[in-house]
């Protein structure tokens, strides 16, 4: 008599399942379409196909925010248009099921293609444009993403406007205007600049990089290159290494307007075409390219445990803003100053204007910067007139509590060991060797390993609390001295800010 051992059963059919769907996984391809036929009407024109993948039906889900930007922005408002086939053309039925999901009832065909326009003409570093000059994406407000297959590699096509010949992005091309990713988040993370701007290039630290500039500017392009290559080799002495085979910085020269975005080996950054021609506008444009370059380290690859893998979908809450993003504003004076492009007296009289920010902000004894960073998603980027009495900015406290924790580390070892050591600590045992994000208090024995002393009271009272930091205990160290002007005056400040509207109110004699 033969008897099933029920056990080694179940192990087999669940070794078969696990097997079948990993084949059809493997099977399973992904193809991306990007024309942009109109350029003056501001739509592109998106084409995802699945094939491999037999199902009743597929959900087709854009995201809600740009990661780096912590904002749920409805990338699906502006979707117009959806519709399906299959490989041979036939229409199948999809209706919109929730606010950015679209399903398709694919009937188990051999491949769905799902096609929409999204209209884009909103320009900033984290959102999309295209007119008659140029088009500019970022990912997440472009593609969708089937359910469930984020973690499919795919081809993405590009059909340029007809006039223009020229991409330029991060992602890994296979063949003229055709490129690869392992997937989604890849493909989320690679603005794409298409149009006829200019390629400039630079080696810095042994690995090629590329400048695209879209729109004039008054910049020195071989100058520029050259200090550019400073501050990247600059930024990647703090950790050691530059985790990157290629970079593409893609710059934006606009009329007005600045800012910048980070990716995993490619940033946006937007500033005054006329910046490159003062001393002042040219300094804060490098302080920019050291910003966003240093994310390559501090975010993308180090970084807090919900920034990554993405929830596409909404918030992913952290407290932990000041460390990626004040951290991050620390060092992108430091390795200005430290490639030469600043006085001392010049870099110190940036740390007073940090602290008088933030000492000067209401908010600052009503907000912690853990909170600041936490309520990001619903405060930071919906600024009122009232913000300033009831919040305090994570990027610039943050900065200022990295001054104080560097003061801190180096008193602690006699100048042996700095921020500097903190970070690569974090980063090497982080990203490299556990390979995932990490939490407040990981970041908080990394300080006191490198310094040797106990951080509790700091974190209670600076990034938990409201607390003033007493400055000069820290900067006495260094021989520094902070002082209050204004200690002993009777001056009013009412706390006003004005601007001017319009082009007769703002005229000059």
């Amino acid at each position: 008599m033969f008897k099933i051992n029920q056990f080694k059963l179940s192990l087999l059919l669940l070794l078969f399942l696990t097997f079948t769907n990993a084949a059809a996984a493997l099977a399973a391809e992904l193809k991306y379409t990007l024309s942009m036929p109109e350029p003056h009407t501001h739509y592109f024109k998106v084409e995802a196909e699945l094939s491999g993948v037999k199902k009743k039906y597929i959900d087709f889900t854009m995201p809600v925010w740009a990661p780096g930007s912590y904002l749920v922005r409805e990338f699906a408002k502006n979707v117009e248009s959806f519709k399906a086939t299959d490989k041979t053309g036939k229409p199948l039925q999809s209706e919109k099921i929730d606010k950015n999901t679209w399903r398709v009832y694919s009937n188990k065909a051999d491949a769905v293609r799902a096609s929409y326009d999204v209209y884009a003409y909103e320009l900033s570093v984290r959102t999309s444009y295209l007119d008659a000059s140029h088009g500019y994406l970022n990912g997440t407000s472009i593609f969708m993403y089937p359910e469930g297959y984020q973690n499919l590699n795919g081809t993405l096509v590009v059909n340029p406007y007809k006039e223009w010949n020229t991409v330029s992005t991060g992602l890994k091309s296979t063949g003229k205007f055709t490129y690869t990713f392992p997937n989604y988040d890849i493909l989320a993370d690679s603005p794409l600049e298409i149009g006829n701007h200019k390629v400039l290039k630079f080696t810095a630290a042994g690995v090629p990089h590329e400048v695209a500039m879209y729109g004039e500017g008054n910049y020195e392009e071989q100058r520029l290159l050259a200090d550019m290559k400073k501050v990247v080799e600059e930024a990647v002495e703090v950790i050691g290494e530059l985790p990157v085979d290629r970079y593409v910085f893609i710059v934006h020269n606009l009329e007005r307007g600045g800012g910048g975005l980070e990716h995993l080996n490619s940033t946006t950054l937007q500033t005054s075409r006329m910046n490159y021609g003062t001393e002042a506008g040219y300094t804060g444009f490098l302080s920019l390219v050291a910003h966003e370059y240093f994310h390559l380290w501090n975010v993308k690859r180090l970084r807090p445990e919900a920034l990554g893998p993405f929830n596409y979908n909404q918030e992913n809450y952290t407290t932990l803003l000041w460390v990626s993003e004040g951290i991050t504003s620390y060092y992108d004076d430091l390795i200005v100053r430290r490639a030469g492009f600043t006085t001392p007296d010049r870099y110190l009289a940036v740390v007073a204007g940090s602290i008088n920010s933030v000492e000067n902000t209401p908010g600052n004894k009503i907000q912690s910067v853990a909170e600041a960073s936490f309520d990001a998603w619903i405060k930071y980027y919906r600024r009122t007139e009232n913000s300033n009495n009831a919040e305090v900015s994570y990027y610039t406290k943050g900065g200022v509590l990295g001054h104080l924790l560097n003061m801190e580390v180096m008193e602690a070892t006699k100048g042996e060991k700095s921020l500097d050591d903190v970070m690569k600590l974090m980063y090497q045992r982080y990203y490299k060797n556990l390979k995932r994000g990490f939490k407040e208090t990981e970041f908080k024995e990394a300080i006191e390993k490198v310094s040797g002393r106990n951080m509790d009271k700091f974190f209670q009272d600076y990034v938990h609390g409201t607390k003033t930091p007493a400055y000069n205990e820290y900067f006495d160290a260094a021989g520094l001295q902070l002082v209050n002007t204004n200690e002993g005056s009777n001056a009013i400040n009412w706390g006003l800010q004005l601007s001017c509207q319009g082009e007769t109110a703002c005229a000059r004699g």
